[in-house]
């Protein structure tokens, strides 16, 4: 493990030591940055994303992480003695550290899959939309009549484009919650 602490990252950011840095810490299985100013915190997770080209995840659990917060990819607030404001500041909150391995391995897992499978949903409700449109064009000799009243088209849109979604996303659980407790491995398939 690597712990370094805030005067040591003024010295690696304004002496250009970035990229030694980035090569020290991924021999590295954990990295502990301590005594950081909120600006050092994001600062650090800009250099991440920049360098590594990866998706960053921010915990935090104060005001002082809202900056390093904002600066990631996925933000999780934890609500903490020292206020809301990185609850309010993040995409997801959780009352505890010890629901953050529930909120990754399970809800993680099952909204990959939901999102995934919806991307592709909406692609065909489309093709097979514009594919009616693009054939009856020919029916009627590209006269730009329209095939469909404006009422029926706003209906297809709202029944196709609401009630799958929220039925898909109730119903479907490709894996159990235990199941994907137990075998944290699962989470890497879907990817």
């Amino acid at each position: 493990g690597l712990v370094i602490d805030g005067r040591t990252l003024n010295v690696v950011f304004q002496g250009g030591l970035e990229k030694t840095f980035l090569a020290l810490t991924q021999h590295c299985r954990s990295v502990l940055c301590c005594r950081c100013t909120p600006l050092q915190k994001s600062m650090v997770v800009k250099l991440v994303r920049r360098e590594l080209k990866v998706m960053t995840l921010s915990i935090g659990d104060g005001a002082n992480d809202v900056s390093m917060i904002q600066a990631a990819d996925v933000g999780i607030g934890i609500s903490g003695q020292e206020g809301m404001q990185a609850m309010m500041a993040s995409d997801f909150a959780i009352s505890r550290f010890k629901h953050l391995k529930k909120l990754l391995l399970v809800h993680g897992h099952w909204c990959y899959a939901r999102l995934a499978k919806m991307v592709i949903y909406f692609f065909y409700k489309n093709v097979s939309y514009v594919n009616l449109l693009f054939w009856y064009q020919f029916f009627c000799g590209f006269s730009g009549a329209t095939m469909i009243d404006y009422w029926q088209m706003i209906f297809f849109n709202l029944l196709f484009t609401s009630m799958p979604p929220i039925l898909f996303g109730i119903l479907n659980r490709d894996v159990s919650a235990e199941t994907l407790l137990g075998l944290p491995e699962l989470y890497k398939n879907g990817q």
